[in-house]
């Protein structure tokens, strides 16, 4: 699957220039780039915050159309489907990505756990609301990030790790203010985080509950409830999410034939691997890759 380092090299922002690896990214938003999202976010190991700021959008999340106006922060986390349906001509805000990764690896990993994962679990939904007073220091925090990451600082990495932990740390006290205390015990954001550090290693060959959970030293059902509390999702659609996001990965990528795919995806056969595809994208994996192509040369930024 992408990383975020990827997608924005191929996008070739022409104010970047870094030898460094790209952990995280910010912009200005518009509805074009809303729709271009569309093509890349079922495929990147990333999150990211969208805090809209004028104009609306219009959603489609697990069936439910939602939509967003002024104020509304919408979550990205790998793993959850998310489609842009229709937008004012006007919609504009800003959008922060974060490298996967990097992300679980943060020592403060579980307020990212609360801010991205916890409107999805209490509400069903990825959007928080942010009142006026928290929406500017939100917009401050993002505009800095975007003058950092163009910035020739000496420490501009450890700079923008800062910002981003900022960041997580203000929308999650406005979270707690909100919603009140955290209702996920630290030993539960443990093992959530602990499962998600195994999955992106261990989804080829092992796609049954079992595995994560003697690998964590807890039982089936312990890492079946954590998950599900914490996300309001099944172990099992984090494992097909992942396979689907490396399938969409291998077909805009590459010159694979499905066979060969369905094999380095560990499918009995093609035929398995093209049910399994169309169940989870809606359609053939043949028609997605004729549709999509290559769609990093496309101009994201």
């Amino acid at each position: 699957m992408y990383k975020l380092d990827d997608i924005i090299r191929k996008a070739q922002d022409p104010k970047l220039i870094t030898d460094e690896y790209i952990e995280l990214y910010c912009n200005e938003t518009n509805l074009k780039r809303a729709f271009l999202t569309n093509r890349i976010q079922d495929t990147v190991d990333a999150y990211s915050y969208t805090l809209v700021e004028h104009g609306w959008l219009n959603i489609l999340y697990n069936g439910r159309l939602l939509s967003l106006k002024r104020g509304d922060l919408y979550l990205y986390s790998p793993g959850f489907q998310l489609s842009i349906i229709e937008g004012s001509e006007d919609y504009g805000g800003y959008c922060l990505i974060a490298d996967g990764g990097m992300t679980l690896e943060m020592p403060t990993v579980h307020n990212l756990i609360r801010t991205s994962y916890l409107p999805i679990a209490e509400w069903g939904e990825p959007i928080v609301h942010i009142p006026d007073g928290h929406f500017s220091r939100l917009v401050d925090r993002m505009r800095e990030i975007i003058d950092y990451q163009y910035s020739s600082h000496r420490f501009r990495s450890e700079v923008l790790r800062n910002l981003y932990t900022v960041f997580l740390l203000d929308l999650n006290d406005l979270q707690v203010r909100v919603v009140g205390s955290n209702q996920h015990s630290g030993r539960s954001t443990e093992i959530f985080v602990g499962f998600m550090r195994l999955l992106p290693v261990h989804f080829l060959e092992h796609r049954d509950i079992g595995f994560y959970a003697s690998e964590l030293c807890i039982t089936t059902t312990h890492l079946s409830r954590v998950v599900r509390q914490t996300t309001g999702r099944t172990v099992m659609d984090y494992i097909n999410q992942m396979l689907l996001m490396e399938a969409l990965w291998l077909l805009q990528t590459t010159t694979m034939t499905l066979a060969v795919i369905a094999d380095n995806l560990h499918f009995a056969d093609q035929a398995s691997f093209s049910k399994f595809f169309t169940r989870l994208k809606g359609m053939p994996p043949t028609a997605y890759r004729n549709k999509n192509g290559d769609t990093l040369k496309q101009d994201i930024t």
